[in-house]
């Protein structure tokens, strides 16, 4: 039993003849009453009754019509879904970000995205850097977000490994204790001149946070009374809501912070801004569902930042 026979044997009960269910099918009657024959010879039971009106369906073929009408309209419902697949507006992504951009430009991200492909899965995981990059590169997932202190070197230090997608500029704010809510907007950077400082762990895979600061701080010669050492960006809020530090961090679009109680301020000089960049394996948008998500961050509003 093949799935042409059961569409042809649904076009004649529709139909109500061979001859109307042949000009619908665009073929001549004799191969469909040959298809017809074929498709009783091989379940061993009349399918169909001719009469003067012209045919109808025994009970063997209204037991088959109705099953042939469920078959048929699965495969129809696979068949449109996989042509969305092709199209790029149905699958799954697995995406590695940092936490700090999922606290704000990854879910604004996802909401446009959503908005034009609803039945696309966007999986997120949140490691940090060098395990993003380490997941991508080992097809753990298709894309991932970062933050980088020197987008250039990052470039060429992973060229040919890694394509590259510039997703803007990332600020770097003051974040104090939320006792400090009168501290001024724009905070002189020399207010950290002698301070306790929390900062992420420095990695030579990834340079990040820790390298801007360090740089904002020599430049202007700014020595901290102390800097304590923490594993990620994330980890450096508790510290500075408790009130056993300050820092400088990154906020993505001016938002990703007001979820704290903490105190953000501008800084003044302001420190040069980290780069968010988004990371795939070369070839990788070849898969239309991952290129649709690539094309949303090409044109997100955080480029034109």
């Amino acid at each position: 039993m093949e799935l042409r026979h059961l569409r042809q044997f649904a076009a004649v009960v529709e139909a109500g003849s061979l001859t109307a269910a042949a000009e619908r099918l665009h073929m001549s009657q004799p191969p469909l009453s040959v298809a017809i024959a074929k498709l009783e010879a091989d379940v061993g039971v009349p399918l169909l009754v001719r009469t003067s009106r012209g045919v109808e369906p025994t009970s063997a073929g209204l037991f088959l019509l109705e099953g042939a009408s469920r078959v048929l309209g699965e495969v129809d419902e696979l068949t449109a879904a996989l042509g969305r697949f092709g199209a790029g507006t149905a699958g799954s992504v697995t995406m590695a970000a940092v936490p700090a951009l999922l606290w704000h430009r990854v879910p604004t991200l996802l909401r446009a995205h959503a908005a034009l492909h609803p039945d696309v899965e966007v999986r997120l995981v949140d490691p940090p850097p060098w395990t993003a990059i380490d997941m991508v590169l080992q097809r753990k997932a298709d894309l991932a977000a970062v933050m980088v202190a020197d987008p250039r070197r990052f470039a060429r230090r992973h060229r040919g490994a890694l394509e590259i997608v510039d997703w803007g500029d990332v600020p770097l704010v003051g974040v104090l204790p939320p006792e400090e809510g009168s501290a001024p907007d724009p905070l002189p950077l020399a207010a950290f001149d002698g301070a306790t400082v929390v900062m992420p762990r420095r990695t030579a895979a990834v340079p990040s946070l820790p390298e801007a600061v360090d740089a904002a701080f020599r430049d202007h010669g700014i020595v901290p009374g102390s800097v304590r050492t923490v594993e990620t960006i994330q980890t450096c809020v508790p510290l500075i809501e408790a009130g056993v530090a300050r820092g400088l961090m990154p906020d993505p679009d001016g938002a990703s912070l007001a979820r704290f109680r903490v105190t953000v301020r501008r800084l003044d000089p302001e420190p040069p801004p980290l780069r968010a960049l988004v990371l795939t394996r070369p070839g990788a948008d070849a898969d239309p569902t991952l290129a649709r998500l690539l094309e949303q961050v090409a044109t997100d509003p955080a480029n034109q930042m």
